[in-house]
Order: C-alpha cells, then sequence, then structure tokens
C-alpha cells in the first residue's frame, strides 16, 4: 500500500508518524522514537509483510510484471490507494489528507531530513487528495519509474492501470478487507483495554 493507505489505517498520531516514515527509518534506528510511533513503523512493516503475501496482490502484480517485473508491487501499491481514496468523498478525503500534514508537521521534530523534504512536495501538491483523480495516479507512477534504477522512464505503466482498472478493483475487493481485519486485530489501541 502507500501513503493514503498507510494514513488511513494508522489509529493514533504518533503511529500516523511511524507509518509515513518507515521507510525512511533503519530497523536499527526505531529505538529512537517515543513508543508509539515506534507502533506506527511496526504498523508499516507489517501492512507492506501482509501486503506482499496476499493472493489477491499476486494477482494484481501479474498486470504490471510484464513491463517492470520486480517492480509490480510498487506499481500496485500506487493503484490500490487509487482505490482506496474512493473509498472517501472528495471533501472527506481533503479534510484526512489536512489532518495527516498537520499532524506530521507537528512532530516535524521526529521526521528525517529526507521525508521532511519530501513532505513540503507532498504537502504543495496535496499527495494524498490526488490518489483519487486519474493524474494523480499517473502522477504517482511516473514518480515511482523516475525512482526505479532499473526502468524505462516512459514505460506504460499508466496505460496497463487504465486498461486493466476493472480487474486491479476486483483485486483491490478482495485485499483490502483482510487488511483493515488485520490491522484492526493487531494495531487498534482500543483492542487491548
Amino acid at each position: 500500500m502507500n501513503y493514503l493507505a498507510h494514513s488511513i489505517l494508522s489509529f493514533t498520531n504518533g503511529q500516523l508518524v511511524g507509518n509515513m516514515i518507515a521507510d525512511f527509518i533503519k530497523n536499527k534506528e526505531r529505538e529512537n522514537f517515543p513508543l508509539e510511533i515506534q507502533e506506527g513503523i511496526k504498523l508499516h512493516r507489517a501492512i507492506d509483510t501482509f501486503t506482499d503475501s496476499h493472493p489477491a496482490v499476486s494477482e494484481a502484480k501479474k498486470i504490471f510484471s510484464p513491463w517492470v517485473r520486480l517492480y509490480s508491487g510498487a506499481f500496485v501499491d500506487v493503484a490500490f490507494d487509487y482505490f482506496v481514496a474512493h473509498l472517501y468523498s472528495e471533501a472527506e478525503l481533503k479534510v484526512h489528507s489536512g489532518k495527516v500534514y498537520k499532524i506530521l508537521w507537528e512532530n516535524e521534530e521526529w521526521l528525517p531530513e529526507n521525508y521532511r523534504r519530501m513532505l513540503v512536495r507532498m504537502e504543495q501538491d496535496d499527495w494524498l487528495s490526488n490518489y483519487r483523480q486519474d493524474q494523480g495516479i499517473k502522477f504517482s507512477m511516473q514518480n515511482v519509474l523516475h525512482k526505479a534504477t532499473y526502468l524505462e522512464k516512459d514505460i506504460p505503466v499508466f496505460d496497463a492501470f487504465l486498461r486493466n482498472k476493472e480487474e486491479l478493483q476486483k483485486c483491490f475487493d478482495k485485499f483490502y478487507p483482510d487488511l483493515l481485519s488485520e490491522c484492526e486485530r493487531e494495531f487498534n489501541p482500543r483492542e487491548f483495554y
């Protein structure tokens, strides 16, 4: 899952911060953070592990793998954020994204420098709300292509997304309820009281 899903699947502010910065933190650095942020880092990694092992995600990867082989999971993550975004109205998504940016900036002292720089762009272009738009997905997929060392920058992954949107939606519908249940069961603090 990509940034939007990780933000939605956080149950506390600290979990949100940890969940959003986890890819920028080495495992041995995790203990340098408050416990709630550590929980968010663990949550992020649990989401990634669960996602990578789910059969519906494996099925969705087949759509992108002819073009991007081992990078197919990254494109499924972006595609699935499109479907997550469509679980909410545009207004709800705007409120959510504003809240996320606010919480992250309130916890700026815990943000790695490279994440902080990215957050400026993320907020300016409102990446979280823009996952609802085809152009937002195109932008995100281009970002993945630009970051990928061994991929050509003009691979038609966005076209593959558009052509296979219905099939990707079916994969998402099989996968996402399972992910929600797993996160609720393992990381929702209400379960502990």
